[in-house]
């Protein structure tokens, strides 16, 4: 990703399909805000937003588990499984703690989500920094060649620099980049792509576009699955415009499956209330 060109995310919106894939969201998310259940219990649809995206975020890290059991289980301690599904949790919970503090200092979220998510489970001088040279990384799905600790230091720095700066790039476009960055880099030791997508998250919540949270992008790249995630990442880390342009649909895709889970959400609540 470059960052020499004042504002490198707007050319982004210009990439052949990006612009309807933008408008497509747009109009997706406010349909679903303007359900007749958002005006009264909006706070019971964010929270099962946050469930729902939790999930979908741990069924790519590797831990497929039913709804139900997500929701019934207390205890998340144990099995490899349960610790990735809990780190989940706890990412969606601590995002809307750190809307205010992404702008100004995202690489402190960053390594703040690295924490939570580790919770205890990786040796202390590893979370929440960035890895060193020579230290491995424990990420399940994605294979992309690792880039060196210098690198990512430096692709750190000039991501921090575009979220502080801001721009005038649509909201997806910004937290397509986001995230995938965030996965080609792989930061930190472990949990990468729990925190690229918490961090995709937080820029949807912050930008405006998704600021109740009822949209989990989460759930639609579950849904889409686990190759299509990984074909259209690939897209991102080749870097061509096609390639670019087919991420940040993909991830549009995945806004627009989560609204569908949202209003479906709406829907039963109403039925419920009737």
């Amino acid at each position: 990703m470059s960052t020499t060109a004042s504002d490198p995310l707007a050319a982004l919106g210009s990439l052949s399909g990006v612009p309807d894939a933008v408008d497509s969201v747009r109009k997706s998310v406010d349909r679903v805000y303007g359900h007749r259940v958002m005006r009264r219990r909006s706070n019971e649809v964010t929270a099962e937003a946050a469930l729902r995206g939790s999930r979908g975020s741990a069924a790519l890290s590797g831990a497929d588990w039913n709804l139900e059991e997500v929701r019934r289980r207390t205890d998340f301690s144990g099995e490899d499984e349960a610790r990735v599904v809990g780190a989940a949790l706890r990412l969606t919970a601590e995002a809307g703690q750190l809307l205010s503090i992404w702008r100004q200092s995202p690489l402190r979220v960053l390594a703040r989500l690295h924490l939570v998510a580790a919770g205890g489970a990786t040796p202390d001088d590893a979370v929440g920094r960035p890895r060193l040279a020579g230290e491995p990384v424990d990420e399940p799905l994605i294979e992309a060649p690792l880039p060196r600790a210098e690198e990512v230091a430096g692709r750190l720095e000039g991501l921090s620099r575009l979220i502080i700066a801001g721009g005038s790039a649509p909201a997806l476009v910004t937290a397509a980049v986001v995230h995938g960055e965030l996965l080609a880099l792989r930061p930190f030791g472990s949990h990468n792509g729990l925190v690229a997508r918490t961090a995709e998250r937080i820029v949807l919540i912050g930008s405006g576009l998704d600021p109740k949270s009822i949209c989990p992008a989460e759930v639609g790249h579950a849904e889409q699955g686990r190759a299509a995630y990984v074909a259209a990442f690939e897209g991102y880390t080749a870097g061509t415009p096609e390639g670019m342009a087919a991420w940040i649909a993909h991830c549009g895709r995945s806004v627009e499956l989560g609204v569908r889970e949202s209003t479906a959400v709406c829907e039963a609540l109403q039925r419920g209330a009737a």
